[in-house]
């Protein structure tokens, strides 16, 4: 037992399975906020994994949120805000610390040898997907709520969403990062999100079965037995799985991958038929996002079909920076969250009339290759 104060940003355990390997458990600690990531909880969790992938003992992770409403709701951007506010138009090294260091533990995450399960229950949002996307092992319950909705507040889909989305089925990945559109579990297990859906009522019985399992020092085999359990847990919840949103518009969504600019995008996610409240609501959000992301969404996208990894949180990490200069975030963040007017005053109407060099301002990076704060990642350590 690792020993936690009431007041932890996030809760530590360590369990003992049957032949002596333990199981850690890390649990977001921030029930109010809905478990959003904030700054201490990256501080707090990213050297805990480390220490947990070097320690022999620890068999695997299970990464969870506290309550039953959300696994993690999205960073927490009030302090980002304020830094933002504060020094309106100018770099902010707030941002540059807090991305940093976010972008390194879903690196890290990624690339965890062991197996790292999320339990990704209720609302993932934002740098909670981030958290979940890089995990071996992903579980969707009947009220798993993802999206990406970025667009709605003046950033873009970040936390290796330049890497994800591109891997999804045609066109998903364009028109979920345009419209920022909710997905439930169904709609998750079809665009390669996530793993196994499983009633969220039987977590303790699946820890409990993680316990019996005899674990043992081949990385490979851990994983082997970690998805057959997992598989054997979900025959008996299918009946449970919602039905899929995305899979009965998905011969229109992979038609967007065809189309030849944004512009004819945008067109085509507004033209497409059918009135159920799901699209409906991804229309709008479409409508009421900042141009300026929409242009990011779809460069980041071309860009991120050549990059590794790596490279992909190195470019976002540049973009969420000037992003933060340029304004267009601030003022997104102040009209849903801060005012709640739902009012935001755009830098541009749309998409036609956001010049090219303001995009392409955004993606030149601010540092040298040298002096980049993420320049060790995915460097092999001699």
């Amino acid at each position: 037992m690792l020993e936690n104060t009431a007041t932890a940003v996030v809760l530590y355990d360590e369990l003992t399975a049957a032949n002596g390997k333990k199981i850690a458990i890390a649990t977001l600690n921030s029930e109010k906020s809905l478990n959003a990531l904030s700054l201490p909880m990256v501080e707090s969790l990213l050297p805990q994994m480390q220490r947990w992938k070097a320690d022999p003992q620890i068999a695997m992770v299970l990464l969870q949120g506290a309550g039953d409403k959300a696994f993690c709701a999205g960073g927490d951007i009030r302090d980002l805000y304020q830094a933002m506010k504060d020094q309106p138009g100018t770099y902010q090294p707030y941002v540059e610390e807090f991305f940093s260091k976010e972008y390194t533990l879903d690196y890290l995450i990624h690339t965890f040898d062991k197996p790292v399960l999320v339990w990704g229950n209720g609302i993932v949002m934002g740098g909670g997907l981030g958290l979940m996307a890089g995990a071996s092992h992903r579980i969707v319950t009947a009220s798993s709520r993802i999206a990406m909705p970025e667009m709605a507040i003046g950033l873009y889909p970040d936390v290796g969403a330049s890497w994800f989305l591109n891997r999804m089925p045609a066109g998903c990945g364009l028109f979920l990062g345009l419209t920022g559109a909710s997905i439930n579990a169904a709609d998750a297990r079809f665009i390669g999100l996530a793993d196994v859906f499983i009633c969220h009522e039987q977590k303790a019985q699946v820890i409990d079965k993680l316990l019996t399992v005899k674990w043992g020092d081949t990385v490979a085999l851990n994983h082997q037995k970690l998805s057959d359990l997992l598989r054997l847990q979900e025959q008996g919840c299918r009946t449970q799985m919602p039905l899929s949103q995305i899979r009965p518009y998905q011969d229109s969504i992979a038609e967007l991958a065809a189309l030849p600019d944004l512009a004819a995008v945008m067109q085509g996610i507004v033209a497409m038929a059918g009135d159920d409240k799901w699209l409906s609501k991804a229309k709008d959000s479409l409508r009421y996002g900042s141009a300026i992301t929409a242009h990011i969404v779809y460069r980041l996208l071309q860009l991120g079909q050549s990059k590794i990894l790596a490279d992909s949180f190195r470019l976002e990490l540049g973009l969420s920076v000037q992003c933060a200069k340029l304004g267009e975030f601030q003022e997104g963040v102040r009209a849903l969250l801060i005012d709640k007017d739902l009012q935001p005053k755009w830098l541009y109407p749309d998409v036609a009339s956001v010049p090219a060099d303001v995009v392409t301002e955004l993606f030149s990076s601010p540092w040298s290759a040298e002096q980049h704060p993420l320049r060790e990642l995915g460097k092999l350590k001699g």
